[in-house]
């Protein structure tokens, strides 16, 4: 920041700003030198609000990252030995801390990174549920209120909040250890950051139940989440999800019209597809299928890298969609990939076959529940001509949605069949 800039501008602005920028990498360092989230984050306050007085007074630091860590970690030692009447164990820890000097701790620029990836890894640990996953990356990494978390998972904000804190305490009382995994540790624990932040993504992409059909603010954290991954921790998994996630999110201004309502894939118009995180998507997905070390999440980017290269619904290549589920199914099986193949089969060979699969997966029990089945049986038996049968596909997938969007599109479809009849 420069000199000038810094007398013009309120300090209140400034320090905002790098609340902004720095407040997550500072609130990680803290948590590694102080070993407690709460106390962590009372000291990232009480750092800030230090800033806003004492730059308005000396100027902003060469360094602001590096000044609010010191100043937080000095808080939090006041914090400790203010509370230190209440539990004898707290002067041992405030000794301890004070017993270092700024010189002492290290402000290498890789170690500040690496503290970020250490939270993530903590955040999405296996000992914790995954909804506590989920609520701690987003409060913790993301910096969302409780409040905003509540609202974007429908859930009483109090309940979230008593998640949050359970979490905390979970990781504190199991002692899990701030760190990253070793090497042989990590495939599995990055499997379970991977999965935090596809489901925080697929919540904004396609919210689960509500008003809306999508949540921008949490898609978009999820990719900003993916980044930041790649940067602390390249792997062609990372970028196979990241890939993914813009691929997906390139269709956002062509899945819904003018009044929320929802637009098919095969209705949208391509012309607002964002081309931009087209290109980057799949460039991702071609350097992750270079290194050969690739996973599910790579194999559904390149799934949605071919349908976003068609110019249109007839250009789609069915054929390689049909192909790449079937190495996906081998890698990753599931009744929902293997729902989504027999609808890229019906594409392919007609409704016939695709209705086929889709009656085997129901008639085994699997996804006797899941809405996005039924309403898939329907469209074929639709398209067959089978209204019966359609009616009652669409009512059932009409029984369990919960996102309004899509129920005012099955009303739709179960309207037009009436037409018909």
């Amino acid at each position: 920041m420069s000199m000038s800039e810094a007398a013009t501008r309120p300090m209140g602005e400034i320090v905002e700003d790098v609340y902004r920028a720095e407040s997550r990498r500072v609130f990680a360092t803290l948590i590694r030198l102080l070993g407690d989230f709460d106390l962590a984050e009372d000291a990232l306050h009480d750092a800030f609000a230090a800033a806003v007085e004492q730059w308005s007074r000396d100027g902003v630091p060469a360094n602001p990252r590096a000044w609010l860590v010191s100043t937080g970690r000095f808080r939090a030692i006041d914090i400790i030995r203010r509370r230190n009447r209440f539990d004898a164990s707290l002067p041992v820890l405030a000794e301890q801390q004070g017993t270092e000097t700024i010189d002492v701790i290290d402000w290498d620029e890789d170690e500040i990174e690496d503290d970020r990836l250490r939270l993530i890894f903590t955040c999405c640990h296996p000992a914790l549920s995954p909804d506590a996953r989920v609520a701690l990356t987003l409060r913790e990494m993301c910096g969302l209120t409780t409040e905003e978390i509540a609202r974007a998972f429908l859930t009483p904000p109090p309940t979230l909040a008593q998640r949050i804190v359970r979490a905390k305490a979970k990781i504190k009382n199991a002692g899990i250890p701030y760190q990253v995994p070793s090497h042989n540790e990590l495939p599995d624990r990055l499997d379970a950051v991977l999965q935090v932040i596809y489901l925080v993504f697929n919540e904004g992409y396609s919210a689960s139940s509500g008003e809306s059909l999508t949540r921008a603010d949490l898609s978009g954290e999820a990719i900003r989440l993916a980044r930041l991954l790649i940067q602390l921790l390249p792997d062609a998994e990372t970028m196979g999800l990241l890939a993914l996630m813009l691929l997906h999110e390139s269709r956002r201004d062509a899945r819904s019209s003018a009044d929320g309502d929802l637009v098919l894939l095969e209705d949208q118009d391509r012309s607002l597809w964002n081309r931009d995180q087209i290109a980057e998507g799949t460039a991702l997905v071609e350097r992750a299928l270079v290194t050969r070390q690739f996973g599910p999440y790579t194999l559904q980017a390149a799934i949605s890298a071919v349908h976003a290269g068609a110019q249109n619904p007839a250009a789609t290549d069915w054929a390689e969609i049909v192909g790449l589920y079937d190495v996906l199914a081998d890698a990753d099986p599931s009744p929902v990939i293997e729902l989504n193949r027999a609808v890229a089969v019906a594409m392919r060979d007609g409704p016939e076959a695709g209705l086929a699969s889709i009656d085997a997966i129901l008639d085994r029990g699997d996804l006797a529940d899941y809405h996005l089945a039924h309403s898939a049986r329907a469209e074929l038996c639709r398209r067959l001509g089978r209204t019966a049968d359609a009616r009652t596909s669409y009512e059932r997938a009409l029984e369990l949605a919960q996102q309004e969007p899509e129920r005012r599109f099955l009303k739709r479809r179960l309207a037009e069949l009436d037409t018909l009849t």
